[in-house]
């Protein structure tokens, strides 16, 4: 699945495209580790990116998650990952939201893409996936994601004590919600 933006493709990607995941892993694990839960020497290997992936397209298939890998329209190959973003814990019924998460690549950063991609992303959320609520939880201290939502018009509605564990801390999260403009 890929869908497009100005100047981005979100795609889905599988198996096959392992060694590209991780490289895009290993290649930025310095600069989102402050903003992630603690990983082990495995979850960098080849073999663990592809479970990962593989448990991607079961979700993906389970109408349970969607995890958009995010490329430059230039790239025709597909052969540099600028980041990723999540729509997890799909859940359907009389609540229709999700969980919203991303990363940049670090060489990626300060070109407004996450926001451009988020943007394209939550439009597929509401449109495609006929979702009514995307929230997403932030550090406060994570100034540049906090951006991001706060100009797609996220509203922040509270703050989750020591809510996630973070680089082996228990951290602080504000909690920012997008509704879906269509009711």
């Amino acid at each position: 699945m890929e869908i497009f933006s100005e100047r981005l493709v979100l795609t889905c990607l599988g198996p096959e495209s392992v060694e590209l995941v991780a490289d895009y892993v290993v290649r930025n694990w310095t600069y989102v580790a402050p903003f992630m839960p603690l990983a082990d020497a495995d979850f960098f290997t080849v073999a663990a990116q592809r479970e990962k992936l593989r448990h991607e397209a079961e979700l993906r298939q389970q109408d349970r998650a969607i995890r958009f890998y995010l490329f430059h329209h230039d790239d025709l190959a597909r052969r540099w990952i600028l980041g990723d973003i999540n729509l997890s814990n799909i859940v359907r019924g009389a609540f229709q939201s999700c969980f919203l998460g991303y990363k940049m690549a670090l060489a990626a950063t300060g070109k407004g893409y996450m926001t451009e991609a988020v943007a394209r992303a939550a439009h597929f959320a509401f449109h495609d996936l006929h979702l009514h609520r995307i929230e997403a939880n932030i550090m406060p201290r994570n100034v540049p994601s906090r951006r991001v939502v706060e100009k797609l018009g996220f509203v922040e509605e509270g703050l989750a004590r020591k809510y996630l564990k973070i680089n082996g801390i228990w951290e602080d999260h504000l909690h920012y919600v997008l509704l879906n403009p269509d009711g």
